[in-house]
């Protein structure tokens, strides 16, 4: 398992990164004026990215949005790698689509790789982003699942101490939410921390499928005992909202953005911190599908985003980090307060960062999120 200091996630090089000269639309030499972008349903509805890009360029951009990183693999598996020019799957599924060739690989010639934090870039080959020796994904932007909660409801918590056992306590029947899939991960650090489930911080579930099903099955038994305090599922952004906007749940298992989101636009008392026993982390990245028909017009894209003051708007309108170097200068204030309140001194060197998947792995995962959803 790799993980980031907060050092290495917010330094910069010595050298002040010179955003690159901005591309006119001769200088995206492919077949067409147009650009098919498929990306997470919250990355730009927010923003006028897109708009600047096509200012900027004079290309079109027509976005499409999914929900999660298994609708947009089925999606591009079922037409062949073809129909879009840029996706952004989260980097551990990448084995996920080398096996079908659903990408190609990253020209580094016309990618800019230098306008990434180099330590996210080094370090996401461990995490997925590499097959046979070549590297098919970059690092866009990572964040965490932890757990947001209501400040009234659990006083005096705070992150780095409040437990993902806080969610399954007795009192708080039917206020907590969770997404099947991921719960699993959450729920394994917890028992492993207290040793009713030892299973090496959660890295049995990737080591045999023989250790992976123990896990699963050791899981479930916990939850079950506890699904009365299940008050909603979640499986995207406006999902996970709504179990504290509409069904009165008061602590969940839930993406950063959730609960920074809650804390800044519906009421302060929404907090979001990492769990004691280690947050969830992950890298969301850039992908170029094996069957693009714009491939010129999708690195001018790529070598647009990462520059670092649109790399901070990206980050102050989502509230996901962007993995451009030298975004951090750029971010509103706001955007740092929310950084340092959910990562004070010690909890970036204790995440679980997200392994690349196993066959078994996605199997059995998706057995058990069958088995606790029909429960």
């Amino acid at each position: 398992m790799t993980r980031f200091s907060r050092r290495d996630l917010m330094k910069v090089g010595a050298f002040a990164i010179a955003a690159p000269a901005v591309l006119r639309a001769h200088d995206a030499l492919a077949t067409s004026g147009s650009l098919n972008v498929y990306a997470w349903g919250d990355y730009f509805d927010k923003n006028t990215l897109l708009a600047d890009f096509t200012n900027a360029t004079g290309v079109k951009v027509n976005l499409s949005t999914y929900g999660s990183n298994e609708e947009c693999e089925n999606k591009l598996r079922a037409a062949g790698g073809k129909g879009f020019d840029i996706i952004f799957p989260s980097v551990d599924t990448g084995p996920n689509y080398y096996k079908d060739n659903l990408l190609q690989p990253i020209d580094e010639a016309k990618f800019q790789s230098s306008l990434i934090i180099p330590s996210i870039y080094r370090n996401s080959l461990k995490l997925g982003a590499a097959y046979r020796g070549k590297r098919y994904l970059v690092p866009f932007d990572w964040g965490t699942e932890g757990i947001t909660w209501d400040s009234t409801k659990f006083p005096g918590k705070k992150s780095g101490e409040i437990s993902y056992g806080d969610m399954w306590l007795a009192d708080h029947p039917k206020q907590t939410a969770i997404r099947q899939k991921s719960v699993f991960n959450g729920v394994a650090l917890y028992l492993d921390a207290t040793g009713e489930l030892k299973s090496d911080r959660g890295l049995d579930l990737y080591k045999s499928e023989a250790d992976s099903r123990r896990v699963f099955e050791g899981v479930l038994k916990y939850i079950l005992a506890h699904k009365g305090n299940i008050g909603a599922y979640w499986n995207n952004a406006t999902e996970a909202t709504a179990a504290f906007t509409d069904a009165g749940c008061t602590i969940g298992q839930t993406w950063d953005t959730t609960g920074i989101l809650l804390h800044r636009n519906t009421d302060k008392k929404w907090s979001y911190g990492m769990p004691k026993e280690g947050g969830l982390a992950w890298t969301d990245t850039l992908g170029i599908p094996s069957g693009a028909a714009n491939v010129e017009q999708a690195y001018a894209f790529a070598n647009f985003l990462y520059q670092p003051e649109v790399g901070a708007r990206f980050a102050n309108t989502t509230g996901y980090n962007s993995c451009a170097a030298g975004a951090q200068q750029f971010l509103s204030e706001e955007a740092r307060a929310a950084f340092d309140a959910a990562y004070p001194a010690g909890t970036i060197d204790n995440l679980f960062w997200w392994p690349m998947q196993t066959d078994f792995y996605a199997k059995l995962r998706g057995e058990y999120v069958e088995k606790l959803t029909n429960s």
